[in-house]
This record gives C-alpha cells, sequence and structure tokens, in this order.
C-alpha cells in the first residue's frame, strides 16, 4: 500500500488528503488560554474530528471546555443542550476505588455556557487529558448541530477518568468557529482538527 494514500493518517500532514479524511489544521498551545478554529468549518465536510493531545492545565482541577460560534469567533454564546456521562473513574493507588456515574451539574440545559469535555484534570507534569469531539453537518442553515465526545484524562486527586458527553448547538445558523481552553489558566497541548467527507 502506498504511503500516500494514508499519509494524513499516520504522519499528521495538515492539507493532505486521504480518500474520506482531511487533517484541516495543527495548533499548538504553550502558555495559551485558547485554542481556536476560526477558518476551515464550511460545507465542504459533513462531520468535523477534534482530536486534543496531552492538555495539560496550568491550574489544578480544572475542566477542559469547548464552545461554538456562528460568527467566525467574535463570539461563542451559542445556545446548546449538553449532557456528561457516564464516566468511570478508579484510584492509581488502591483499585478498588471505582466511581461509575452521570454528573448532572456538568450538563447544560438551552444554555450559552461551555460544553466540558473533562472533570477534574490534574496539573502535574505528568497529567493531562486527551481526547476526540466529533461535530455533525455544522454548515447546516436547516438543522440544530450535533456532537459527541470523549476523554481520558488524570485527575487531580490521582484516579484515571473515562468521560463520554454529547450534545448540540440549538441553532440553525452555521457554526463556523471552535474553540478550546480550561475553565481555569493557561494550558499546553495540541489539538487538531480533521473534516471527514
Amino acid at each position: 500500500m502506498p504511503l500516500g494514500a494514508n499519509k494524513a493518517a499516520i504522519m499528521g500532514v495538515a492539507g493532505v488528503s486521504t480518500a474520506d479524511v482531511v487533517l484541516l489544521s495543527d495548533q499548538d498551545a504553550d502558555s495559551d488560554a485558547s485554542i481556536v478554529f476560526t477558518s476551515g468549518i464550511t460545507s465542504t465536510y459533513g462531520e468535523y474530528i477534534f482530536k486534543f493531545y496531552n492538555c495539560n492545565p496550568e491550574t489544578d482541577a480544572t475542566i477542559l471546555y469547548f464552545y461554538g460560534s456562528t460568527d467566525g469567533g467574535s463570539s461563542y454564546g451559542v445556545t446548546k443542550t449538553t449532557t456528561f456521562g457516564p464516566y468511570a473513574s478508579i484510584d492509581e493507588a488502591n483499585g478498588a476505588n471505582t466511581n461509575f456515574g452521570y454528573h448532572t451539574g456538568k450538563d447544560v440545559a438551552q444554555a450559552t455556557d461551555a460544553h466540558f469535555l473533562s472533570y477534574q484534570t490534574g496539573n502535574a507534569a505528568d497529567e493531562h487529558v486527551s481526547g476526540e469531539v466529533h461535530l455533525f453537518n455544522p454548515a447546516s442553515t436547516t438543522y440544530v448541530k450535533h456532537f459527541y465526545a470523549r476523554s481520558a484524562e488524570h485527575l487531580s486527586i490521582s484516579y484515571a477518568g473515562d468521560n463520554f458527553s454529547a450534545g448540540y448547538f440549538n441553532t440553525t445558523s452555521a457554526i463556523n468557529a471552535i474553540k478550546f481552553g480550561f475553565s481555569s489558566g493557561d494550558f499546553e497541548g495540541t489539538i487538531k482538527m480533521w473534516g471527514v467527507k
């Protein structure tokens, strides 16, 4: 199999096309408050995938979030309805301490609050959150915009966490910008955006 057909998936090279998936943007945060994607979210692709790698906050016990925008990133106050759960976690010091549940306090019900992607990420040098968000048909001017996410994190209390979340932007306007950041302070990490035909 030729390398060229799979280069984007293997090497992660922005702009290199495979049959169905194109890496559109690759951004790094280095003590930045946020990463924003303000171009490339168009009707060209029916699905966009955002993958976040080793996002390490400067503030302990903070939450990775994302917002959508209908005005190219001038504002991010799009109304949404979301759910955070189920989640699972286990204590690294004692495997008997486990949790499985649903975080009602992280839901958003017809509000412009951020959608949470993590629960309580630690800020030690080896602690971070990684995962992905799938956003469907953001350029539609007929339907609301659904998304779902999954993340794995090292919690500030030295637990391993596995999080599921989902929701929709309740707007028929096109979503054309996305913003990621933490609930407090700056962070380091990488976030990539793919378009899926």
